[in-house]
């Protein structure tokens, strides 16, 4: 039997061990602030890793989850140069859930549909990846070595992961991020990158019936930044800016002495993104109303992910793959982030959204199917195990 019949039918026989695993990982709190709850997860991942005889290496994260990296071993590649180069199967265990979630309301199976906080979004890519990494260390053949790689806050832009993300993408030949698969079945091959930034303006409180001239409003202040702001959006090249929280003022009848608010941008373009930010520094350090002083923070970034000669060969594999698996695999572009905008940074050929089927994510609504546990990881081996025919 070859090593992609092997590995396939084992895989076809998994489903219940799956959504046990799966169950275990959604009842387990893991909101991105959570390190003990995110961590918690990850301890899951560990056990199952150890009872398959798979190492893990534990990078500790400060702040966040920690990060986890799995290596299982594999033969050399055929292709020249390729011999130490790893494969990379990545997701996040972290969600944006509150505390208590979980117990609000657990797993639950009905009618073939899996809900449950982060059930699709990520952590049945994480099982996915899980029992595609048992698979070929039971069984062997892949093509060199096999790293899994699962982080702690990707929810918050990855403010700690990203250097061990970026390393470690830095090493492969391929990643493979499981990101929930498109409700129509699809993967992404291309999404924006975002910029989250927090803007905080100072005024000068006064009473506003006795007082008015001698106040300076921040909220004055910040309406005219966030209309000047939104002014920025550019649909036509796939720019967008919102200012989507905001918060000031101190009491009704007080001009009020400070404001805040919030900036999500997104683009396509890598060259679009300091173009903007530089637009919206100049808007947060203008005073349109005199006498008021503002301060601009970015929280969190991600990179755009674009689709290279390379990744495109990758995706055409792949999709050739998962047909073998009764799937039909279209690609398609997504405004939403993800770490896999990193990896394509630094050069890895990266397909996104290769996880189990699911939608409505980081809502009460998401959920997953479950019959797309077992096709979408028989089609991910499959991928690994053809790497060679891509030239990667």
């Amino acid at each position: 039997m070859s090593t992609e019949s092997a590995v396939t039918a084992w895989l076809a026989t998994q489903q219940e061990a799956m959504l046990k695993v799966l169950e275990a990982m959604v009842n387990t709190d893991g909101g991105s602030y959570d390190k003990p709850g995110v961590d918690a997860v990850g301890r899951i991942v560990q056990d199952f890793m150890a009872a398959e005889g798979i190492p893990v290496e534990v990078i500790p994260q400060e702040k966040y989850g920690d990060c986890l990296k799995v290596r299982v071993a594999g033969g050399e590649a055929l292709s020249s140069g390729n011999e130490k180069r790893q494969i990379v199967l990545m997701g996040h265990r972290d969600t944006v859930f509150p505390k208590g979630e979980p117990e609000r309301r657990p797993f639950r199976i009905e009618n073939g549909i899996a809900t449950g906080p982060g059930v699709a979004d990520m952590k049945a890519g994480l099982v996915m990846n899980m029992f595609v990494l048992a698979g070929f260390q039971r069984f062997g053949g892949a093509p060199g070595p096999l790293v899994g790689l699962f982080t702690g806050d990707e929810e918050i832009g990855s403010p700690e992961g990203r250097q061990v993300i970026e390393a470690t993408a830095r090493e492969a030949r391929v990643v493979f991020n499981s990101e929930p698969g498109r409700p129509n079945g699809g993967v992404v091959t291309g999404r924006k990158g975002g910029v989250f930034s927090i803007f905080d303006i100072e005024g000068k409180a006064a009473h506003s019936g006795g007082n008015f001239e001698a106040g300076i409003s921040a909220i004055g202040e910040l309406a005219a930044k966030v209309t000047a702001l939104h002014a920025l959006t550019d649909l036509a090249r796939g720019i967008t800016v919102n200012v989507g929280l905001v918060s000031g003022g101190q009491s009704v009848n007080t001009v009020a002495p400070w404001a805040q608010g919030q900036i999500d941008l997104r683009y396509k373009e890598p060259a679009d993104r300091d173009e903007v930010m530089a637009k919206i520094h100049a808007i947060v350090e203008r005073a349109y109303v005199p006498g008021t002083r503002s301060r601009l923070a970015i929280r969190g970034e991600f990179l755009p992910l674009t689709q290279t000669p390379a990744a495109a060969r990758l995706f055409d594999m792949y999709r050739d793959a998962a047909g073998e698996s009764g799937l039909a695999i279209t690609g398609e572009f997504s405004g939403g982030c993800a770490d896999s905008g990193f990896t394509a940074a630094v050069g890895a050929p990266t397909i996104c959204a290769v996880g189990p089927v699911g939608g409505k994510a980081h809502s009460p609504e998401e959920y997953l199917e479950v019959a797309s546990l077992v096709p979408r990881a028989q089609a991910m081996a499959r991928a690994i195990l053809r790497l060679d025919q891509t030239g990667l």
